[in-house]
């Protein structure tokens, strides 16, 4: 059990990278008016990587730290599609 928690946590970390330089992304794509790759970048946020994270999580065990990070991650991306007006 410990190499597979291990492996969730090294997966995790991984993930917040992951999603940190798509959130980077957006917002070069949106600096440079290209609204469309930044939808791009927002979905992949929410359907894949924000879902994955939370379920990974879920395995690891919820800490408070761990549900502060996922719900920062829920009210930027949130932020983001309501100020420029992405679906």
């Amino acid at each position: 059990m410990t190499k597979r928690s291990k492996r969730l946590e090294k997966g995790v970390d991984s993930l917040k990278r992951q999603i940190e330089n798509h959130f980077n992304k957006v917002e070069e794509d949106i600096k440079d008016n290209e609204i469309y790759i930044g939808r791009y970048h927002i979905k992949e946020i929410e359907k894949s990587l924000l879902f994955t994270l939370e379920r990974k999580i879920s395995i690891i065990g919820f800490s408070k730290e761990n549900s502060e990070l996922i719900k920062k991650y829920k009210e930027r991306l949130e932020k983001l599609k309501k100020e420029y007006g992405i679906r």
